[in-house]
């Protein structure tokens, strides 16, 4: 109960960067595997598609989140944040998740459920880093004014691969 009075909205963030183990908690708990047995997740997704990407935009890099071994590939050896949102705090804060709905895992639907599937799929996903953040102090916010295939395009992203949402992540502003 306590978390989740304590979950918000925040746009004022601390240009501290996140420790090691504060962001391998957040990602875990974002859309970790909860259940070795299954590999399922800390959130729910439509038909076990697990469509949802998360790439962690840094200012050393872009990464991404591989649940299955718990760890954080290399991506991009290039500072995108600024490039996340259109609002200011994106490019100082230390940390933007980008979700991506990588379309080729969601088979049997047309592009309308893609669509709505992956949205719903990220909101969950989404959710799961507010609660985080608020069990641990931290500031984050959901961003929805992105330059989607600006983005995507910075990100060498494939066709198939569609930018969903962003998040900003970090310390609260002192």
């Amino acid at each position: 109960m306590q978390v989740l009075s304590d979950r918000k909205t925040s746009r004022d963030f601390s240009v501290s960067a996140l420790p090691d183990q504060v962001l391998s908690n957040l990602l875990w708990a974002a859309f970790g595997i909860n259940r070795e047995e299954s590999g399922k997740r800390t959130a729910p997704s439509a038909v076990n598609w697990q469509e949802i990407d998360i790439y962690a935009a840094t200012a050393d890099g872009v990464y991404l989140y591989n649940a299955g071994d718990h760890s954080l590939e290399p991506y991009m050896e290039k500072d995108i944040r600024e490039h996340t949102g259109t609002q200011g705090f994106t490019s100082v804060a230390p940390l933007n998740l980008v979700y991506v709905a990588d379309q080729s895992r969601m088979k049997g639907t047309n592009q309308e459920q893609k669509i709505f599937y992956s949205a719903a799929d990220t909101g969950f996903i989404s959710q799961n880093v507010y609660l985080y953040c608020a069990s641990e102090g931290l500031a984050t916010v959901v961003i929805g004014m992105v330059k989607k295939e600006a983005l995507g395009e910075i990100m060498n992203l494939k066709r198939h691969q569609k930018v969903i949402l962003t998040q900003t992540v970090g310390y609260p502003a002192e």
